[in-house]
């Protein structure tokens, strides 16, 4: 028998979304933060692997399918800082990591390069709070629940990390005219 949502106590009809179900539906979501985090396919396997792992023990405490979103977000955030910090060796390179399947084209690959590296020089929490907002397009509320902090620091970790990717965008390619 696959495990099921927790039946909320002021619901008329049960939740059925299955553990399969729920895998199917978030998979994309869990295996694009851990591989924009960690610019590793494999790693960001092994990690969503072990967050749907986590999603089956605690299943039965989960309330709704906006809970399970939630949980999911919140554990894949924790866990890739978890997985960074284990680390002994820095991060791969960005340029020797595989671009991921469905990654956009940009007109200018020299930026894109260089701006793959300016995120991967920012401090872990600072690197998860920008692949969350512009990656995985969360506000800054929902990015503050789902790693446990407060709005304010989000916030000032977002200003702090858009100026230090602007000066180095000013200084690659000159000051931008509108």
């Amino acid at each position: 028998m696959t495990p099921q949502l927790a039946q909320p106590a002021d619901a008329g009809e049960p939740v059925s979304l299955e553990f399969e179900d729920l895998v199917r539906r978030h998979q994309g979501m869990v295996f694009s933060i851990a591989f924009h985090f960690l610019q590793d396919r494999s790693a960001a396997e092994e990690l969503a692997q072990d967050v749907f792992l986590q999603l089956h023990r605690h299943l039965h405490s989960l309330e709704s399918p906006e809970h399970v979103t939630f949980w999911l977000r919140r554990v894949a955030a924790h866990r890739c800082i978890d997985y960074a910090r284990r680390q002994k060796h820095p991060f791969l390179g960005l340029d020797a990591a595989p671009e991921p399947q469905a990654a956009a084209r940009t007109r200018d690959p020299f930026l894109a390069r260089h701006l793959r590296r300016v995120i991967a020089s920012l401090s872990h929490k600072a690197r998860l709070i920008v692949i969350l907002r512009y990656q995985e397009d969360l506000t800054p509320n929902e990015i503050a629940a789902a790693m446990g902090i407060p709005v304010a620091t989000v916030k000032s970790h977002l200003q702090r990390s858009l100026a230090v990717l602007r000066a180095n965008i000013v200084r690659v390619i000159g000051e931008v005219r509108p």
